[in-house]
């Protein structure tokens, strides 16, 4: 997932946030690179029986802790 999280950083990072712009032909592979993410992201939970209800509670709170950080 480390490996996938990083081509998504070197896309970002060659292009830019234009990479996400819909008439950037380099979109199609961002998004091949974020699927492969969610891809490895939705394995591990999976894997350790981690559901989406279990994570709602701690991603909010984590998400209004980082936006009154700010």
């Amino acid at each position: 997932m480390i490996g996938e999280v990083g081509e998504v950083i070197d896309l970002v990072k060659k292009h830019g946030p234009q990479a996400a712009e819909i008439d950037n032909p380099e979109r199609n592979h961002l998004i091949e690179e974020m699927a492969d993410v969610l891809m490895y992201y939705n394995d591990v939970l999976l894997c350790y029986g981690i559901t989406a209800d279990e994570l709602k509670e701690p991603h909010t709170s984590k998400f209004e802790k980082n936006m009154n950080s700010w």
